[in-house]
């Protein structure tokens, strides 16, 4: 099998979403699987990543935590990995912004996704006390893990969360861990001597040291008679933490063997955190043969088996936390009797078995993504819209909305002078052909320099007085290249004319927005890719079929752009079309569109001239406040009746 793992965080910072997809490449490789990792790229990589194929892009530090790097890729940049790649599933770590465009390029290549759920982003949202960002956070989580072919989550506590977000296909997948490296025979009496010289019973915490964390928490325990806490991690909250807890051991950030040997050293380990999905360290300490003390609250649930290895305190509670840990530093014989437990408690949780299990998932993700292929042919979409539908592939009455690239504009193929085809027109075309009954009807009002306040005004309401099922929305790149564009307030127009068309049971064809792979056009990159997240939240709350183009990554090519450097050519209008017949479900699309290109060759000659013929009019226009639309009316006002399939076959037989 063929894995590609995009992971929201990587080498080499160490955190626990690093740490599983090493666990996991380690073992996929060792049981014959390819990988390919894609990650944020902060450093120099030299672990041993078993044979995998990497592909670090271009990151940046969050402002508070520059440990933590986040990736703004382009769909159509992940598109174009994953198809050299050709997996057969993609595994997405910890989602959330890497993750979405993945999942994005993923869904447009129609490969199966499997999210898994590691971090609690919304608990970190509220932690770091940004309650309007709060509910957009958890917006998105929902959004993305129901988009997701199947999500794992590692804990009933994180199952019950997302099962409360709405988030289906749900399965559990722990972690494992590592029973040789952290196991009692780690422990060094050297290192204990030199903590704690005076026989203290050292008290432990590993962990991010960062508010979500809950670290401060461990203020609670720094004056327990008979104790040391040693604190080992490193973090935003570090300096803050030393000023609080003067006489706590601050050993910074430890890994490997050195790491299995302090953990194996504590007498009893604590957990604060109330955010935890899983709590990997709880489970090394466990392995080490360290009693823990932690949050009844979240993972730590599925892993404390309170009053055998361990006590589970009531959260936010630091009276009994303290409790709780001066029950076990003061009685050496339940301590021992817990951590005898506690190292049985690990007894079959590998990273070997995991991973098998893991494989296992993905089979499973692979025969739900072909139900869903298969449900979208025949007319049903997952998510289900609460909106009603027309059974889908059996349109009759199709209306094209937009600007110049649904017009046609430059697609001159087989066309009179001064007169377009576009993609639009050939998708109509290839609905007709599949079509058994007839007629079909075709209208296109798109017009050129048209913005979403033209589509409200104008062509919707004209759209809905033809009574169509299935109607196309592309739009928007006319105000994103403007100056200072309010996203929200396009944004906002473009879902209200999704759901009055969804409101009459018409089906909807959402296209994003895409652009040409030039230098020029980095400058709206940020523009397009923001405006396109939220056209795909359109398409899955309001029941829209997503014609995602920005992860089409061919498409950005620049043979396939018309000369005036901002329209697509014969072969680019070709390439929309057929994408999107795929997308509606038209047998065999991706096909025919090979057999048209080698049909239809372009012969379009290349024409010079570019600033005088193009730029300098677009510029005129500008500064008098015109368009090159104005005057301008749809090509197509009403409906054209186009031949069907059951056309022709009568009028063979006939």
């Amino acid at each position: 099998m063929r894995v590609a793992l995009l992971a929201e965080s990587f080498l080499p910072h160490m955190n626990g979403v690093t740490g599983s997809v090493l666990h996991v490449l380690r073992h996929l490789s060792e049981a014959g699987h390819e990988t390919l990792v894609i990650a944020p790229k902060s450093g120099d990589v030299t672990a041993d990543l078993h044979g995998a194929r990497t592909e670090l892009l271009r990151s940046v530090p969050l402002p508070s935590y520059p440990e933590v790097r986040v990736v703004f890729a382009r769909a159509a940049r992940l598109g174009a990995l994953l198809r050299d790649f050709d997996p057969d599933v993609v595994h997405l770590a910890s989602p959330f912004v890497l993750g979405w465009q993945g999942l994005a390029a993923a869904d447009a290549l129609r490969i199966p996704t499997v999210a898994v759920y590691q971090t609690d982003v919304v608990a970190y949202a509220q932690k770091y006390g940004l309650p309007q960002a709060t509910a957009l956070v958890e917006g998105h989580v929902t959004r993305l893990h129901r988009r997701a072919t199947l999500t794992l989550a590692p804990s009933s506590a994180s199952m019950r969360q997302l099962e409360s977000l709405g988030v289906d296909r749900l399965r559990r997948w722990g972690r494992g861990v590592d029973a040789t490296r952290f196991a009692p025979t780690h422990r060094d009496d050297a290192w204990r001597a030199e903590v704690a010289p005076n026989g203290e019973r050292i008290v432990g915490y590993v962990g991010r040291l960062a508010p979500e964390k809950q670290v401060d928490d461990l203020r609670a325990l720094a004056d327990l008679p008979n104790t040391r806490l040693v604190i080992v991690g490193d973090g935003p909250a570090r300096s803050s933490l030393r000023e609080a807890i003067p006489d706590a051991v601050f050993t910074g950030h430890l890994s490997g063997d050195t790491l299995a040997r302090v953990m194996a050293g504590f007498d009893v380990f604590v957990h604060p955190g109330e955010s935890e999905t899983f709590g990997q360290t709880i489970q090394e300490a466990l392995a080490s043969g360290v009693p823990v003390v932690a949050t009844g609250v979240g993972g730590p649930l599925d892993l404390v088996r309170s009053s055998v290895d361990g006590w589970l305190y009531r959260p936010g509670d630091l009276d009994d936390l303290r409790a709780r840990v001066s029950d076990l530093v003061g009685d050496d014989a339940k301590r021992q009797a817990f951590a005898r437990a506690a190292r049985e408690s690990i007894a079959g949780r590998t990273w070997s078995a995991l991973t098998k299990d893991l494989v296992g998932h993905y089979r499973e993700a692979r025969e739900l993504r072909a139900i869903d292929d298969n449900l979208l042919v025949r007319g049903a979409r997952r998510p289900a819209a609460a909106v009603a539908s027309r059974t889908r592939g059996r349109w009759t009455r199709f209306v094209a909305l937009g600007d110049s690239l649904t017009e046609g504009l430059c697609d001159q193929s087989r066309m009179p002078s001064g007169e377009y085809r576009g993609w639009a027109d050939r998708l109509a075309e290839l609905l007709a052909g599949t079509s058994e009954d007839g007629p079909f009807r075709y209208a296109n009002l798109a017009v050129r320099s048209r913005r979403v306040r033209h589509l409200i005004d104008e062509q919707v309401p004209a759209a809905l007085a033809m009574k169509p099922d299935l109607v196309s929305i592309l739009i928007g790149a006319n105000d994103l290249v403007g100056p200072h564009p309010v996203i929200p307030a396009i944004v906002a127009e473009v879902e209200s004319a999704v759901r009055a068309v969804r409101r009459t049971g018409a089906d909807v064809l959402l296209v994003t927005t895409f652009l040409p792979h030039r230098l020029a056009a980095r400058l709206f990159a940020r523009r397009f890719s923001t405006y396109n997240v939220e056209l795909r939240r359109i398409a899955a709350e309001q029941g829209a079929i997503l014609l995602d183009l920005e992860a089409v990554a061919e498409l950005g090519e620049l043979p396939l752009w018309a000369d005036d450097l901002v329209h697509l050519r014969s072969a680019g209008h070709r390439l929309v079309a057929y994408r999107a017949a795929e997308a509606l479900g038209v047998p065999d699309a991706r096909a025919l569109l090979g057999l048209d290109e080698a049909l239809h060759a372009d012969d379009e000659p290349a024409r010079g001239g570019w600033v005088t013929r193009d730029a300098l009019p677009w510029v005129w226009r500008r500064v008098r406040g015109r368009t090159a639309g104005d005057g301008l009316s749809a090509k197509h006002s009403g409906y054209v009746e186009l031949p069907t399939r059951g056309d022709r076959e009568r009028a063979r037989t006939s």
